[in-house]
């Protein structure tokens, strides 16, 4: 069996740096290959703190969520118009997501679906019917559903292969919920919110300590994730070798930090400390202050408006990731984090030719 199915990730996953300019414009990507996106995540760079725009495919390019807050879908014309071949196109950012002029700089964080489906309740033993789109070369898929307050129903994904990172939001529920997110690392019975510090807690009612199959996941009756005739979208990935690595390590609070495995040089990684408040931090290999890619030093956060952080972190390396910083948020002595990341480059291509370590 081939070490992986992707030689090429930017076929499904680019980091694109931009610069606002108040007026509509389209953004192209910039890898070798074109890549439509169906998932965009931007956020501001600098100056300045402004709240990151999360928009999809299947809800419709205008409409947005921010991953730093429990806020309602809103319908936002300004922003994101549309997903294009190469790219996509976002209008005046009047609203302040995704395009102000004034010298504001612009991070996008895209993958790629690709495949729409619809599936009724009763099909594929979902009790929910769903509506979404799905790319299973690259284990990623986008999910809609409205929910019913029930327990221990099971939503259709589409993947054909066992989700181990889903982060679900309700889009409608007036009383501002929080991002649940399943991580395999922390297992069924526990859940983390993506905008907020707080540690990893213990709720049946989330994903009714159940761990999804290839063909659904399980979500319980708590307004979060299923909260009655409101509707909920779910990014699922499943872990693809050689592209794609979702998982956990424990810290040494040194700055010969611990090395994390991935199977690939890391585009791009995010991580939390589950066992404790702290800040969910994102990285990638377009974001950084040293001209030979390392240290990875410029972070986002997911929970945070806030600006770019100059902030050693990680070096990414061939094979993985190693920590840099003796420090409580990503490499704490003896404690917890889950990570999700995404390939610049195999280590070994689909011939079986290892790629040069850089």
């Amino acid at each position: 069996m081939a070490y992986t199915t992707i030689d090429d990730p930017e076929l499904f996953f680019q980091t694109k740096l931009y610069s606002g300019t108040g007026s509509a414009q389209s953004i192209t990507l910039d890898g070798s290959e074109d890549m439509q996106p169906d998932w965009v995540w931007i956020k501001r760079r600098a100056p300045g703190n402004a709240n990151s725009g999360i928009m999809d495919s299947v809800r419709g390019a205008t409409k947005l969520i921010s991953s730093q807050a429990g806020d309602v879908e809103q319908t936002l014309s300004t922003e994101l118009t549309s997903f294009d071949s190469d790219g996509f196109s976002v209008g005046n950012g009047s609203n302040g997501y995704v395009n102000q002029n004034g010298s504001k700089t612009y991070v996008a964080w895209c993958w790629k679906a690709g495949t729409s489906f619809s599936n009724s309740a009763g099909a594929n033993g979902a009790d929910l019917a769903s509506v979404g789109s799905y790319n299973r070369t690259a284990g990623f898929s986008i999910v809609t559903f409205t929910g019913n307050a029930t327990a221990n129903q099971q939503i259709y994904h589409g993947l054909n292969s066992v989700p181990v990172w889903i982060v679900l939001k309700n889009r409608t529920n007036s009383n501002g919920e929080s991002w649940a997110v399943y991580h395999q690392g922390i297992g069924n019975t526990h859940k983390l919110n993506l905008n907020t510090t707080g540690a990893k807690s213990d709720d049946v009612e989330f994903w009714q300590d159940t761990t999804p199959t290839s063909t659904v996941f399980t979500i319980g009756r708590q307004d979060q994730v299923n909260g009655s005739g409101n509707t909920h979208v779910a990014y699922c990935f499943s872990e693809i070798k050689g592209y794609s690595k979702f998982g956990s390590y424990t810290g040494n609070d040194n700055t010969d930090g611990t090395f994390v495995y991935t199977g690939f040089r890391p585009a791009w990684v995010m991580t939390k400390r589950t066992d404790a408040t702290n800040y969910w931090f994102i990285l990638d290999n377009k974001r950084t202050q040293s001209s030979g890619g390392n240290p990875i030093d410029q972070e986002l956060y997911a929970n945070a408006a806030d600006a770019e952080n100059n902030q050693v972190r990680f070096d990414f390396c061939a094979n993985g990731f190693k920590n840099k910083a003796a420090s409580a948020g990503s490499n704490g002595s003896s404690a917890s984090y889950v990570y999700m990341a995404f390939a610049e480059s195999p280590l070994v291509n689909s011939n079986g030719i290892p790629n040069n370590a850089r």
